[in-house]
C-alpha cells in the first residue's frame, strides 16, 4: 500500500503546492478584509451593526464547501480564482468575529489610562487593544486556515486543481492508494499549517497576554 501511495510523489509534491498557493492566497485576502471589518465592528458607534454583519459572513461558514464553490464557478467560471474567492468567503467569519470578540474583551481600564495618557483612538487601536486582541485574533487565523486547508480538495471539482485529483479520481477509479495519496497529504498540510501558525502566534503575541508563555 505504501508503496503504491509513494508512487505518486511528484503528483502529490505539485499538487501540494498548488493547494497551498490557492490557500495562501484565500488566507491572505481574508485577513486584509476580515480584521478590519473586525475592527470596524467592534467600535462604540457599530456594535450594534455587529451581529448582522456576522451572520452575513456565516453565510460562507452555513452554506456547504461544495454548494460555495459551485456559486463561485457559476458567477466566474472555472479555474483557480473561483476557488480561491470559494475558499476566501469560507475563511472570512472567524477571522472577523475573533477579532471582533478579542478587542470587546480588552479591559475597559486599559483604555482610560491610555486616554488618560492624551493617546489619540488610533494609538489606542495599535498600541493597546490590537496587541491584547492578538492572541484572539491568531486563534481565529488558525481556525480559518486549517479548515480551509481541510476544504481546498474540493477545488479540484471545479477546475482549482489541488490535492483533490488525487482524491476524487481514486474515488472514481476505486484506487485506495491513489485517494489516500490525496487523503493523507491533505490531513499533514491542515496540522502543519495549525502547527506553524501556533509558533508564529508565540513569537508575535507580547508575553502579557499570552497564556502559553
Amino acid at each position: 500500500m505504501w508503496e503504491d501511495i509513494l508512487s505518486h510523489q511528484e503528483d502529490i509534491v505539485y499538487l501540494a503546492k498548488e493547494q497551498m498557493a490557492m490557500v495562501l492566497i484565500a488566507g491572505a485576502l481574508a485577513i486584509a478584509v476580515a480584521v478590519p471589518i473586525g475592527v470596524w465592528l467592534s467600535r462604540p458607534w457599530m456594535r450594534r451593526y455587529a451581529e448582522p454583519v456576522m451572520q452575513l459572513l456565516n453565510v460562507g461558514q452555513a452554506v456547504p464547501k461544495l454548494a460555495l464553490l459551485a456559486l463561485a464557478m457559476s458567477l466566474m467560471g472555472i479555474g483557480v480564482w473561483p476557488a480561491i474567492f470559494g475558499l476566501w468567503v469560507a475563511t472570512l467569519l472567524p477571522i472577523a468575529r475573533n477579532t471582533y470578540e478579542g478587542l470587546l474583551a480588552v479591559p475597559r481600564h486599559y483604555i482610560e489610562a491610555a486616554l488618560g495618557m492624551g493617546m489619540t483612538p488610533a494609538h489606542i487601536l495599535f498600541k493597546v487593544e490590537l496587541p491584547n486582541a492578538l492572541y484572539v485574533i491568531f486563534a481565529g487565523v488558525r481556525t480559518a486556515l486549517a479548515i480551509t486547508v481541510g476544504t481546498a480538495p474540493l477545488a479540484f471539482l471545479i477546475g482549482g486543481g489541488g490535492l483533490g485529483e488525487l482524491i476524487f479520481t481514486g474515488i472514481d477509479l476505486n484506487d485506495l492508494a491513489m485517494m489516500l495519496a490525496g487523503a493523507i497529504p491533505t490531513a499533514l498540510l491542515a496540522i502543519l499549517t495549525d502547527a506553524a501558525l501556533g509558533l508564529l502566534q508565540r513569537q508575535l503575541v507580547s508575553r502579557g497576554v499570552n497564556p502559553e508563555r
